[in-house]
């Protein structure tokens, strides 16, 4: 199963590398990601493999959003099948 995993926040060093760092401690698979900054905000989109996470969805959801809390960001993840049907036009 995917999800997609958004990540917000001022934008300094490391926030790639500490959120995949997060993501693999799950053994969740990174399979594509975007990554820009805007006026000095940090924008992130990422489509992951969570098949093998250690975890249920549920529980990634909170560990990495409490991640994002630790690092003064906000982090999201979302089924991908949810995510597609919220942003249909």
């Amino acid at each position: 199963m995917k999800a997609v995993v958004t990540v917000v926040g001022k934008d300094r060093v490391g926030i790639i590398a500490n959120v995949c760092v997060k993501l693999a401690e799950f053994n969740v698979n990174v399979l594509d990601i975007s990554q820009t900054v805007m006026q000095g905000y940090f924008t992130m989109m990422m489509v992951v493999d969570v098949s093998g996470c250690s975890l249920p969805l549920a529980e990634l959801c909170r560990r990495m959003e409490a991640k994002g809390l630790e690092m003064g960001l906000s982090i999201r993840v979302q089924r991908e099948d949810i995510f597609e049907a919220m942003h249909r036009v």
